[in-house]
């Protein structure tokens, strides 16, 4: 791979985790290359791809800054863009930036969001967080413990291994497929939750469905009704177990679910096809 490629990845993948949107950070990256290139190739960067990051991260904030007023017009539950890892290229976004998380990320304010990655993601060090947002260090540390706190109060404190997240996986479509209600109960914790993401183009729940009884009724009829007539296919998703349906020769839904101690606690899908031309 080449070195503007490898930089390219650099800017995608910073872009990706501050933005939750695989389209928007291609964006990112393209203009980040724009900005890159003439000072790197004049030998006045001493690393590229931590000057790219940074670069990158700055972009993301004031995109996301933009984005946030769209995001709370949006139609239904706003969620990430997934992507979908049908092999082991390590091109891929890696395991560090799960969909689990992004969605908690989602809750942080911009520069909450940037402090964090960079801390804890791309383990810059405290002055190397500084320069990049333009805060002093003293800042920055309090952001980060801000946002290490609501993540570390949000995100699952015991996932279940990737085996046995993979089986709750099967389990789940097995008895959606089927219409097994008490399959679908036996399998979600008491108080799971269930978001769809179906924005202006596809009809899709458009709050979030709480509670064993409500979701595994919502889960056997609406899912039930398309795994009829989808090709259904295992996937990793963020690096993790879930789930796409296919129709049409398309994508018609991306899903993920997350488990703790042996029960699913929360599904979540994406029908927006604004969010599936990259899976496609």
């Amino acid at each position: 791979m080449d070195d503007t490629a490898d930089l390219r990845r650099c800017a995608f993948e910073a872009g990706y985790r501050m933005l939750g949107s695989a389209t928007e950070a291609d964006d990112i990256a393209q203009e980040t290359i724009l900005r890159v290139s003439e000072p790197i190739e004049q030998g006045r960067v001493d690393n590229p791809e931590a000057f790219t990051t940074t670069v990158a991260t700055r972009l993301s904030i004031d995109h996301l800054r933009s984005a946030r007023v769209r995001r709370e017009e949006y139609r239904g539950p706003w969620l990430p863009e997934p992507i979908v890892q049908r092999s082991e290229d390590p091109a891929e976004v890696a395991d560090s930036v799960s969909y689990a998380l992004l969605v908690v990320l989602e809750s942080l304010s911009p520069l909450e969001r940037a402090a964090f990655l960079l801390r804890e993601v791309f383990a810059y060090e405290y002055g190397e967080v500084a320069e990049a947002l333009g805060r002093t260090e003293s800042a920055c540390r309090q952001l980060v413990v801000r946002a290490r706190r609501h993540v570390d109060d949000r995100r699952p404190r015991l996932p279940v291994d990737p085996d046995e997240h993979r089986v709750l996986v099967e389990r789940f479509l097995d008895a959606a497929g089927g219409g097994d209600l008490p399959g679908l109960v036996d399998v979600l914790a008491e108080d799971v939750r269930l978001w769809s993401d179906g924005g202006p183009h596809r009809q899709a729940a458009r709050h979030p469905i709480a509670g064993r009884d409500r979701v595994s009724r919502f889960v056997a009829n609406v899912l039930g009704r398309l795994l009829d007539a989808c090709a259904v296919e295992l996937v990793t998703i963020n690096g993790e177990p879930g789930f796409l349906l296919e129709h049409g020769g398309g994508v018609h839904l991306v899903g993920t679910v997350e488990a703790v101690d042996g029960r699913i606690t929360a599904v979540r899908w994406v029908l927006n096809p604004e969010k599936l031309g990259s899976v496609t």
